[in-house]
């Protein structure tokens, strides 16, 4: 396993975690994301991704009871707060007092007394950032967390949550993750650049666009039942961003360029993330830990010059926004 520096601060990660979304505590029992979390573990996987939106708390609890087997001290875990957890005015967004009682509440399902990094899952339009930052200087303080990060913030917002951070004397952000993948390249343009020079790590997830980059969809044919694209309970954002047929098509060069290297898709789109320099980790979302030691191939997976030149005519970087 390889392991890389959390941007600029000390701890390092894997460079592949295991994330909890749709799977453990949701779509996977108890059985097998032991059977999962153990098989990473062994593998050198130390990073664990789960949020608290996640099955209204129910991922925590399952994850939780699993990492209580193993050495706390191997494990580098992310939680996140910002989803509605209930029905009241205050049970949502990155105010300081739902902030505070998300932690303690995240803190309880998962049987731990600090989490390694505690991450705004989403922007707050409705709180000022002096408020989060704060809140989340505050949960440090208390040895509540040890890092604070974001999910899906613009560039502008990090570097802007950062200047605050300096002026309060407080600590500043110190993971991103932001989805990207062959299909969502955006991050490039802006994110990317912008976390490198602020010193931001990155952990970045749906690497394989809600399935979208294993070749399992065939073009001029609808989803079956058994997969996450003919499931309404998981397939809502990837309908949405990645559905069509020239998707589907392309999935289907993918796979050939993946056999003419002895691997898979999924396995190749995995290695093409990880090759990014501003990547810290990619978030693996495997169902069964068979997919998992699928998944961990892509570190044996080495993309020659030529082959990136492949996947480039494939899959271009986007425009940005506002561009040409």
């Amino acid at each position: 396993m390889e392991y890389r520096q959390l941007g600029k601060w000390g701890a390092r990660l894997s460079v592949l975690g295991l994330g909890s979304y749709l799977t453990i505590g949701f779509k996977v029992g108890l059985d097998e994301s032991r059977r999962m979390v153990h098989v990473a573990y062994e593998h050198g996987i130390n990073f664990f991704d789960t949020a608290n939106a996640y099955n209204k708390g129910l991922a925590e609890r399952m994850l939780g009871q699993i990492l209580a087997e193993l050495p706390r001290a191997d494990l580098f875990l992310i939680t996140k707060v910002w989803a509605p957890m209930g029905d009241g005015p205050n049970d949502r967004g990155l105010s300081a007092k739902h902030i505070r009682e998300q932690c303690d509440a995240s803190l309880a399902r998962l049987r731990m007394d600090y989490v390694d990094l505690y991450m705004c899952h989403r922007p707050d339009p409705a709180t000022p950032l002096e408020e989060t930052v704060r809140a989340m200087n505050d949960l440090a303080r208390a040895g509540k967390i040890l890092y604070w990060g974001v999910s899906e913030w613009p560039a502008w917002m990090m570097v802007k949550a950062n200047g605050i951070a300096r002026d309060l004397g407080a600590r500043p952000i110190a993971v991103n993750e932001p989805r990207y993948s062959l299909l969502w390249r955006h991050p490039e343009s802006e994110v990317f650049p912008i976390t490198r020079s602020e010193g931001i790590g990155n952990v970045v997830f749906s690497t394989l666009a809600h399935g979208m980059l294993t070749g399992k969809y065939l073009p001029g044919a609808e989803a079956t039942p058994d997969t996450r694209a003919g499931d309404p309970d998981q397939n809502a954002v990837m309908r949405r961003l990645y559905w069509t047929e020239e998707n589907k098509r392309k999935g289907q060069e993918l796979v050939q360029i993946a056999a003419e290297l002895g691997t898979s898709a999924a396995t190749l789109a995995t290695a093409w993330a990880m090759r990014h320099p501003a990547v810290t980790s990619v978030i693996l979302g495997t169902r069964t830990s068979t997919q998992l030691e699928e998944n961990l191939k892509a570190l044996e997976v080495q993309i020659l010059p030529e082959v990136l030149a492949r996947l480039d005519a494939l899959y271009p970087t986007p425009a940005p926004v506002g561009g040409a």
